[in-house]
């Protein structure tokens, strides 16, 4: 079983990276949030890996870290309906957070703005997985280890966020990147004044 990966990048596209370990290429799908993330071509990285074996096929998916490829593993193997590329388009369109967030709160309709995914897939999804979001949530105290690739997590300062620019005329995906975009940039020091602030200025 294979659980991480560890090489450096030689071929990148959209949805795939080739990473070249211990003289083997792994070809590994993507969503399309974490190949944005990936360093430049030949530079090394690591992936936390959710393999799928098949009869006719095995095959890699990867994230930069633990929390992206725990969560896309539950959407595999608990919703009836939802197979790795669904999975992966969820993962492209949507982030962690605002994934979370949209099945905490029944959100059905942002669900279904994901290629692939319908209204009743959307509902499927929050009613397979709601109970055990409620748990993953962070509360404002909580912290992910920077092991794993992620930060701080505030679950109300991040939606607040996304509430903000959407009063400022922010579709939920754009607010959402932006938002992302801002606390990664920003870490520790987060507060709703200097995310917003670094969300608008892209």
């Amino acid at each position: 079983m294979i659980a991480t990966l560890k090489g450096h990048i030689v071929e990148s596209r959209l949805l795939q990276v080739v990473i070249e370990a211990g003289g083997v290429g792994y070809e590994v799908n993507i969503p399309i949030r974490t190949a944005e993330k990936l360093p430049p071509m030949g530079s090394e990285t690591k992936l936390f890996i959710h393999p799928v074996y098949r009869d006719d096929s095995h095959t890699l998916y990867g994230f930069l870290n633990r929390e992206d490829r725990d969560f896309f593993k539950l959407l595999v193997d608990k919703v009836s309906g939802v197979g790795p590329k669904m999975a992966l388009m969820l993962f492209s369109r949507l982030s962690i957070r605002l994934l979370r967030g949209a099945i905490f709160h029944g959100d059905a309709k942002l669900l279904a703005q994901c290629r692939g995914i319908g209204k009743k897939t959307a509902e499927r999804i929050i009613i397979e997985l709601r109970d055990q979001v409620k748990s993953g949530i962070p509360s404002p105290t909580t912290t992910v280890s920077s092991d794993d690739g992620a930060i701080p997590g505030d679950s109300n300062l991040f939606q607040d966020a996304i509430s903000a620019l959407g009063v400022l005329g922010y579709k939920a995906v754009e607010a959402d990147k932006a938002v992302n975009r801002a606390m990664d940039q920003l870490g520790p020091e987060a507060n709703l004044e200097n995310i917003i602030k670094k969300a608008l200025s892209g």
